[in-house]
């Protein structure tokens, strides 16, 4: 995701003219986006518990920043694709399944990690599905690790636009994701949701702290409290729109050897807990939200990917674990009144991270000084279809203890076929 450099003097009013003009034009670009895209998901049959399920998901902004445009002193004005992706489904019989999805990798979304390669498309997940019953399953491939909330949200059923990167940091091959096995199932009238499973992990290359190739081991305890079962597997969501949900999840990650150099190797250790809760109040649904994360690198500084040229930095699941901790904390509230073609979901989220200082080897040492930031979401969801078709407009505000502050408006796009 690119940042951008935050004004240090107030904004003039032409200034504020300017902005408004810029988000005017964003609203027509997305709506016309909006406009011509209309694709239709189609399931085809092939008998008993034989199909195939195609559909398409997409996310488009608008983003005006402060000092961004290329001449480095006006606001830019920029379109992005952040996700393009692909859906496939097919089941076999009933317990035979698979999943295949493929994202656009040139999006701000991207796995690449802002590297720009080109008009290209990767695998995200790609998983074979042994389903015997609720109480116990299990996929093997490549899918989303059980971690917190917000990474197995995605940022398609997140209650805001932007995905919260600052305290989300559980480490993956592409996006949250990696290759092994998950056992999950739903126990206790499927309030108890588990999921466990081992991953090629973190670190398992030449020069790196894990070259002798160890399994990262993740898990996952979630329980619903109230309604019950509203995501299949062991997925979630940050909300439902309008239905009543109190829902508590334990988190947690290990790898030996899963941080560092292999001049200078640290164990991993990253956990979380985090609480949803939706209800109705009266003037509408209330949506609370909050996690607390600890990652510790064994005191060790990780290695930087770019210093390994044999790992390409934008695809390898090496580097980037920073020790130390987060907090996160949101609040929504949806109107019930319809507006046009939906309702009006205003919000606001917080997000920590406290760094600890790492020692390293002195030669692929990375992060060894400790940086807190903080991050403020400002924002509004104009919601058509729930997570299927949704507009949301954001202004967000990041604090750096050891860089300069940035801002940004976004004005953003989602729609799932």
């Amino acid at each position: 995701m690119t940042t951008y450099a935050m004004p240090r003097a107030g904004r003039s009013a032409p200034a504020r003219q300017r902005l408004i003009h810029q988000c005017l034009l964003g609203v027509f670009g997305l709506t016309s986006l909006y406009a011509g895209s209309a694709l239709a998901a189609a399931t085809i049959n092939f008998g008993e518990d034989k199909s195939i399920t195609v559909g398409l998901g997409f996310r488009a902004a608008f983003t005006s920043a402060a000092d961004s445009a290329p001449n480095g002193k006006s606001r830019s004005s920029d379109f992005d694709i952040y996700s393009t992706r692909l859906y496939t489904s097919a089941s076999l019989n009933k317990y035979i399944k698979g999943t295949l999805n493929i994202e656009g990798n040139d999006g701000a979304e991207s796995s690449f990690g802002g590297a720009k390669l080109g008009e290209q498309f990767r695998v995200y997940d790609a998983i074979a599905q042994f389903e015997f019953r609720p109480e116990f399953n299990i996929w093997a491939g490549r899918m989303l690790t059980p971690s917190d909330r917000s990474n197995l949200n995605g940022p398609y059923y997140l209650g805001t636009w932007l995905y919260p990167g600052l305290t989300a940091r559980y480490p993956g091959q592409v996006a949250g994701r990696d290759t092994g096995v998950t056992v999950w199932g739903k126990l206790l009238d499927k309030r108890l949701v588990y999921s466990a499973g081992a991953f090629e992990g973190h670190n398992n290359v030449q020069g790196a702290s894990s070259q002798d190739d160890n399994l990262l081991y993740a898990g996952r305890l979630q329980y619903d409290f109230w309604e019950a079962d509203l995501v299949p597997a062991y997925y979630t969501a940050s909300t439902f729109y309008g239905k009543e949900v109190l829902s508590v999840g334990l988190a947690g990650q290990y790898q030996k050897n899963g941080v560092g150099s292999a001049g200078a190797q640290g164990d991993y250790l990253g956990y979380n807990l985090d609480v949803l809760m939706e209800k109705n109040i009266g003037i509408g649904y209330l949506n609370l939200e909050g996690a607390v994360y600890k990652f510790d690198s064994d005191g060790k500084s990780d290695v930087s990917a770019a210093l390994l040229p044999s790992t390409p930095s934008a695809t390898a699941n090496v580097g980037g674990i920073q020790q130390g901790k987060a907090y996160l904390a949101g609040a929504a509230l949806l109107f019930p009144q319809q507006v046009g073609w939906g309702r009006l979901q205003p919000y606001i989220r917080y997000q920590k991270f406290d760094a600890d200082s790492t020692s390293g080897d002195g030669v692929t040492s990375f992060n060894v000084a400790a940086s807190d930031s903080k991050q403020y979401d400002y924002g509004i969801n104009y919601v058509i279809d729930g997570h299927n078709a949704r507009i949301s407009a954001t202004y967000t505000k990041n604090e750096f203890t050891a860089a300069q502050d940035i801002d940004k408006f976004t004005l953003g796009l989602q729609l799932q076929f």
